[in-house]
């Protein structure tokens, strides 16, 4: 399960971020490519986060589709199923433009670091 190693990751990038307050919501991109399972991604990523300044932080994943241009013939195409494969001429050499995205887009923290208070 490739997910726990990702939500390791996101985990680590959302703390030395936040710089000691808490997160409250972490944005992601992730493309089709990186066959990731979005409720396994959550689940670990719950799991990692606890104990750390993002436990409790919303995960919110954006699936990104993936789309590659034909080497062959020039088209572009939206590939939704494997093999990869212009959707013009059925051709297998491609270079692809979308769908390898894996991004922290971004995070919301609270104001205040944790253990803080305002008097």
């Amino acid at each position: 399960m490739h997910e726990l190693s990702i939500a390791t990751s996101i985990v680590e990038i959302a703390c030395r971020h936040a710089a000691g307050r808490r997160v409250t919501r972490v944005q992601l991109k992730v493309g089709y490519l990186r066959q990731v399972v979005p409720s396994a991604l959550t689940f670990s990523f719950e799991l990692v986060a606890d104990g750390t300044s993002a436990q409790g932080a919303s995960l919110d994943i954006e699936a990104v589709p993936a789309s590659g241009i034909c080497l062959q013939c020039g088209a572009q195409s939206a590939l939704d199923a494997f093999p990869l494969q212009c959707s013009a001429c059925g051709g297998f050499l491609l270079r692809i433009v979308a769908g390898e995205e894996l991004i922290v887009e971004s995070l919301e923290l609270e104001e205040q670091e944790i253990g803080t208070h305002s008097g």
